[in-house]
This record gives structure tokens, C-alpha cells and sequence, in this order.
């Protein structure tokens, strides 16, 4: 891997997202490669506010949930002093936990698809990755890893939810396959058999 690569995790929750994240990390690492791992919605104001109504602390309406979802990308592709655009020029290979495709699938569960990814056109226009990793798995397992690992809910979080945000992004992932780099594997696996599988897919670019 002579380049550094922007890589995206995507699923819905209770896939174990956060873990192949941490485990490409290492072994990327271990390759001896710089690696920066972030998520969204970000740990920045914008994203402290989406945090907010995820913990049911504050009201909003669905469509404003996605402006602010907007806003924050940009934030997070175009701040001057941690941005991933500026992470990515100083060598970086950057892997984030959501992107893109997370918006297209919970936000599209509320609106129109296409005006999501309308919508987030100007951060796909910034930076697309090299590769959107979908972990898929059924809602009721990730309800029930949910339910076992957490006491609470968040917004989203119900079988009814994330059945829908599934269908979207096989929509999405339809949508836009002409333009997007998309590798699915099965998370209903051992974590180390999975992270083969992406490790391998990652190797090839």
C-alpha cells in the first residue's frame, strides 16, 4: 500500500463497527503506516449537539437531525486544524467509524433518500473513500447486542428503525454503485474471520 487511503465502516448498530475499526487500526499500524481513527457525528460542537438529541437531552426534528449531520461532515472534512482533508495531506491513512452512507440510511429512513445524498453532495464532491465497508447483519442481532451491551437506547435504536436504515443502505448501496467503492461482508462471524476478510480487501488497493 504505497498510498494513504480513506477508509469509511458502515452498518447499523450492534454490527461491531467500533471493532474492525480498532483492528485494521493495528494492524495498519503494525505495517508501519500513520493512522488517524475518527468517527461521526464528530466529538466537535456540532456533533455534541447530535449526541445530545441521539441521548433524547434534546428535541428536533428529523430533518434537522440531517442538516446537522451536514454540517458536522463538513466541519470534520474541512477544519483547519484536525480536518480529514488536512490529515490526508500530511500522510495520513484515515478510517472512520460512519460516513456518507450512515446519513443516507438513517436520515433516508425519515426523508427522501435522494435528498440526503443531495444534500451531501459537497462532502462526497471533498473526499470519497477508497473503500465504504458495510458490516451486515440482521436488526434483531444488532437490537440484541445492543440490549446486552447497554443499558439505554439511543434514537434510531429500535428493530423497526434499523430494519429500515438496512434496506436503505442496500438502496444506497444500488444507487450509487457506480460511483462508490462498496465491499460487504458478513458480521454474523468471528471477529477475527471478518477482519481477514477486509484485511485481505484492503491489501489489494
Amino acid at each position: 500500500m504505497n498510498k494513504n487511503l480513506f477508509i469509511a465502516f458502515e452498518g447499523i448498530d450492534g454490527c461491531g463497527k467500533s471493532t474492525q475499526v480498532k483492528l485494521l487500526a493495528e494492524r495498519l499500524a503494525a505495517a508501519g503506516h500513520k493512522v488517524h481513527i475518527t468517527v461521526e457525528p464528530t466529538d466537535r460542537f456540532i456533533g455534541a449537539l447530535i449526541r445530545k438529541i441521539f441521548r433524547h437531552e434534546l428535541a428536533a426534528d428529523h430533518r434537522t437531525i440531517a442538516g446537522l449531520f451536514v454540517a458536522d461532515r463538513l466541519d470534520h472534512l474541512l477544519n483547519e486544524q484536525n480536518g480529514l482533508i488536512r490529515l490526508m495531506q500530511e500522510g495520513h491513512i484515515i478510517i472512520t467509524d460512519r460516513y456518507l452512507f450512515s446519513s443516507y440510511a438513517y436520515q433516508g429512513a425519515h426523508m427522501a433518500i435522494d435528498w440526503v445524498i443531495g444534500a451531501n453532495s459537497l462532502a462526497a464532491g471533498l473526499l470519497s473513500p477508497d473503500l465504504n465497508i458495510f458490516i451486515d447483519i440482521p436488526p434483531e442481532v444488532g437490537m440484541r447486542r445492543i440490549n446486552v451491551s447497554r443499558s439505554t437506547t439511543e434514537l434510531y435504536e429500535t428493530i423497526e428503525n434499523l430494519t429500515a436504515v438496512r434496506d436503505n443502505y442496500l438502496k444506497a448501496f444500488e444507487k450509487l454503485r457506480a460511483s462508490e467503492k462498496i465491499f460487504i461482508t458478513d458480521g454474523n462471524r468471528p471477529a477475527e474471520e471478518i477482519a481477514g476478510d477486509i484485511w485481505e480487501k484492503i491489501s489489494h488497493l
